[in-house]
């Protein structure tokens, strides 16, 4: 059921962005130093949300890095905790008066 609501959905978005695309067809020419470059808007706002996806994965692998290399930390340390805790209760209990 799962499958089939996100195909309905990928089918709605896709119809979306088709409608969208022949709905801004005209073309927009972008100027660069070196030259220029004309294409549909539609293309460009494509093109445009596809860098800037690229772009946010590219600034959040730092962190993501950064936080499995904590977590490994941790667990590491809860490991040396639970074993150091099992060597404390292999020791005798003393009573000191």
């Amino acid at each position: 059921m799962r499958r089939l609501i996100a195909l309905v959905i990928a089918v709605l978005v896709v119809a979306l962005g088709l409608s969208f695309a022949m709905l801004n067809a005209e073309s927009a020419e972008l100027n660069f130093y070196f030259g220029q470059l004309s294409m549909p808007i539609s293309l460009w706002m494509v093109i445009a949300v596809v860098v800037g996806a690229v772009l946010g994965v590219l600034s959040s692998v730092g962190m993501v890095f950064r936080q499995r290399r904590q977590l490994a930390r941790l667990r590491r340390q809860i490991a040396d905790a639970e074993k150091e805790l099992s060597e404390l209760r292999k020791l005798p209990i003393r009573n000191n008066p």
